[in-house]
């Protein structure tokens, strides 16, 4: 096979990995955005308050999912991951949840200079608006940033991602089981 070929072959694998990333990044805060979706609908039922913006946890999720695949591209938060898992898992949590607060700053501003206010505005805007709502969201991406994380680098150590694919999603019966240890 020619070098031309063989790079058109990596190429295309490539970006089929890509794309499952995306959708799997996408899948997880589809589901940690909606759940926060329907936790504020819920709660603004108790009192009379109608919430019906679902479809926006979707397009949230599809964003985030790029910023995911962006801050991995970045190589955010790979500062300590010859440490014990329990360090680059939160370390990654803290950088890409703050990414994720510089992206949707990014996203605010550029909202409101659509609605004619300037960037110093809508900052202080973002910032002073609803600072509780902000808060609450930086505390829920963290919490589920943990897992997330966790996992992938459970992956990482593991060999990859497709080990880690198949002890959820395939029979035990022909993986190495792992040596139990008693402590």
């Amino acid at each position: 096979m020619s070098n031309t070929a063989q790079g058109k072959v990596s190429l295309k694998k490539k970006v089929l990995h890509e794309v499952k990333v995306f959708w799997a990044y996408a899948a997880y805060l589809t589901m940690v955005f909606g759940s926060f979706t329907w936790y504020r609908r819920l709660i603004l039922a108790h009192v009379g308050i109608v919430y019906t913006d679902y479809g926006v946890a979707l397009i949230e999720a599809l964003i985030f999912g790029k910023v995911l695949m962006i801050g991995d591209a970045l190589h955010l938060g790979r500062g300590l991951e010859n440490k014990p898992l329990i360090f680059p898992t939160l370390l990654k949590a803290v950088v890409f949840t703050l990414f994720f607060a510089l992206f949707d700053l990014i996203e605010h501003t550029i909202k409101a200079m659509f609605k004619g206010l300037g960037i110093i505005e809508s900052t202080k805007d973002f910032f002073l608006a609803q600072p509780y709502e902000l808060l609450a969201g930086v505390l829920v991406i963290f919490t589920a940033f943990i897992p997330f994380f966790a996992l992938r680098e459970v992956a990482r150590m593991l060999g990859g991602e497709g080990r880690v694919l198949a002890l959820f999603f395939k029979s035990r019966e022909g993986l190495d089981a792992p040596q139990r240890v008693d402590a």
